[in-house]
């Protein structure tokens, strides 16, 4: 008999589709922010959240045993993770992005998986992320979630690398602007274009103006794989954008960056990332199959294939570092001077 830890891993791996549907649920409830006041019984659990008591105390009770709250004397209490990331209102809070995105449109998607990695299923059952846009209801549930999300991974770029020097910043579907707006507040001397599907700048135009930014950051409308892309540009960002389009895209992708960057202009990329040798990070990894229920052509990103791209793509100076841990990557290259 294998040892117990093994097994104990295996299991763990088989079940963590019901840890993410405890952590949907606990979210949907407002758990975590009616905990951010300190410890509650499960009956108090019950009496804020608007559920039953045994109810509460099984669910506080499975959330636990994630490691997302801590109970001693029968009070549950958020977790330094819960608190910092799960909090509503609070500074790393992406509560939404985990309740909405990824609990009501990804988390479902997870259901054609398998024909999807087959390569059966029907054209019905996948659409472009233009077509699922055009959907004015599903561009804003999607992109207001990503907005949430992407607001902490903004930051550690702005903190990562320098753009001082730039003054013009082309953000290739950068949705409503979390990341472009978060940049230009860090360096006043940055100006911004983000490309994206007409529902989607919409709603940027929103964020972008309740920052007090509608002067310096713009949109282009369109579908990013087709619309053409203005040139002349010092940083060309593309955050989660491989990892969503076809395998197939990647080269034109990187060629139309190259284009449309100045001599020395640097390109910028975010996205789930894997070691050369592709033994992880399992998160990233992870990440990377649930693309593939929504897009089977997408293609997982590993740092040694991407590096060579962007090197044959005309880039020098190649870099790639961690972004979010065991997660995100951040691949970064400047154009021949």
């Amino acid at each position: 008999m294998p040892p117990l830890t093994e097994a104990d891993e295996i299991s763990n791996i088989a079940f963590g589709f019901m840890g993410s549907k405890a952590l949907f649920v606990a979210l949907d409830l407002g758990l975590f922010t009616a905990l951010s006041d300190g410890a509650l019984t499960a009956e108090e659990i019950g009496a804020r959240t608007g559920i039953h008591r045994d109810r509460a105390e099984t669910l506080a009770t499975a959330l636990a045993g994630l490691g997302l709250l801590v109970v001693a004397e029968g009070r549950y209490a958020n977790s330094p993770a819960a608190e910092a990331f799960l909090v509503a209102g609070a500074k790393y809070d992406f509560g939404d992005y985990l309740r909405l995105q990824v609990g009501q449109q990804m988390y479902p998607l997870l259901d054609q998986l398998e024909p999807a990695v087959k390569g059966t299923l029907s054209d019905g059952d996948t659409a472009s992320y233009e077509q699922w846009f055009s959907d004015p209801d599903q561009a804003r549930l999607y992109s207001e979630s990503q907005h949430a999300g992407s607001l902490g991974p903004a930051r550690q770029l702005a903190k990562k690398v320098d753009f001082s020097d730039a003054r013009h910043l082309l953000d290739v579907g950068g949705g409503t602007g979390a990341f472009a707006i978060t940049l230009c507040k860090r360096f006043p001397e940055l100006t911004a274009t983000i490309v994206d599907f007409p529902n989607v700048a919409d709603l940027g135009r929103a964020y972008v103006e309740e920052a007090g930014l509608s002067d310096r950051v713009r949109y282009v409308d369109g579908n990013a794989l087709k619309t053409g892309w203005p040139g002349d540009q010092d940083v060309v960002l593309m955050s989660y954008l491989l990892s969503g389009v076809p395998g197939s895209s990647h080269e034109g992708l990187i060629a139309d960056a190259e284009k449309a960057l100045v001599p020395g202009g640097r390109i910028v990329i975010h996205d789930f990332m894997v070691h050369e040798d592709r033994s992880g990070p399992g998160l990233a990894a992870l990440w990377q199959l649930q693309h593939t229920a929504f897009t089977p052509e997408a293609r997982s990103v590993d740092t040694g294939t991407l590096t060579s791209e962007l090197e044959a793509g005309g880039f020098g100076a190649v870099e790639v570092v961690e972004m979010i841990p065991r997660m995100t990557m951040l691949a970064t290259g400047l154009k021949a001077a």
